[in-house]
């Protein structure tokens, strides 16, 4: 688990942060799985060498490093873990990592960010976010 330096508001008090992997934080002890995403785990490389997971536990650490991270449960997923719209001082923490190419739209429960990841394809964002689609043998958007 990579530990964040970040500390944010939540619920009016501080928060500790964690990530935990590209689509998974940890936010005040409670684990939340990112509504409507999907990435690699975080030891996950792709059959080209590019360490798809790290980049994307990096990634997410990017986003919530120092901003303040709020959470909306939307349900709980087969392991117990808190699916959740997360936004970093307002901004939507499942778009950004789609946008960045270091998740896919995961349109088995959402179609959130179908358009994100259209917009990403063609794009250097958009080859990674490929790559991770290949290499988990998925395919592109609908």
């Amino acid at each position: 688990m990579l530990a964040a330096a970040a500390v944010g508001l939540w619920a009016g008090r501080i928060a500790a942060q964690t990530v935990v992997d590209g689509d998974t934080i940890k936010v005040n002890g409670t684990k939340y799985r990112i509504w409507g995403i999907d990435a690699a785990e975080t030891k996950q490389v792709c059959p080209d060498g590019w360490m798809a997971g790290k980049e994307a536990s990096a990634a997410m650490l990017g986003l919530i490093t120092g901003h303040a991270v709020t959470c909306e449960a939307k349900a709980k997923d087969r392991y117990g873990r808190t699916v959740a719209l997360c936004r970093a001082d307002g901004g939507d923490l499942g778009a950004a990592m789609v946008s960045a190419g270091m998740a896919y739209g995961s349109t088995r429960y959402s179609s959130d960010y179908v358009e994100q990841e259209k917009a990403a394809i063609g794009t250097r964002a958009g080859g990674a976010c490929a790559r991770l689609r290949k290499a988990l043998g998925l395919a592109g958007p609908e």
